[in-house]
């Protein structure tokens, strides 16, 4: 699992050559309400088990969270389960507001 820095991932996104990730939200729903970077998917940490055929295993993943913990865990697990292309955000999508786009809301 490689881990991305918030301006790693917003160059990644503004490419337009590389094909655009899968921006996996493990959050809960009301954390992802409050700030959430688009176009992301809600997939909270304990669904991911029961959930993981909704992922395409062949495509780039981005795990997101608050601060970058439970994100860590789902890509670890992704990876353990044959996911090839997992990343971790680094600092979540607290460093993201912090650091790329202040109109996501801190919490």
């Amino acid at each position: 699992m490689k881990q991305l820095t918030p301006a790693e991932l917003s160059t990644w996104l503004g490419d337009p050559r590389r094909e655009k990730p899968l921006l996996l939200d493990v959050r809960e729903p009301w954390e992802f309400e409050r700030a959430r970077i688009e176009p992301a998917t809600l997939m909270p940490m304990g669904e991911v088990p029961t959930r993981i055929g909704e992922l395409d295993a062949a495509r780039e993943v981005v795990a997101i969270c608050h601060h970058g913990s439970r994100s860590m865990q789902v890509a670890m697990f992704l990876e353990k389960q044959g996911f090839k292309r997992v990343h971790n955000l680094a600092g979540g999508i607290d460093a993201w507001s912090r650091t790329i786009d202040p109109a996501v809301a801190l919490y």
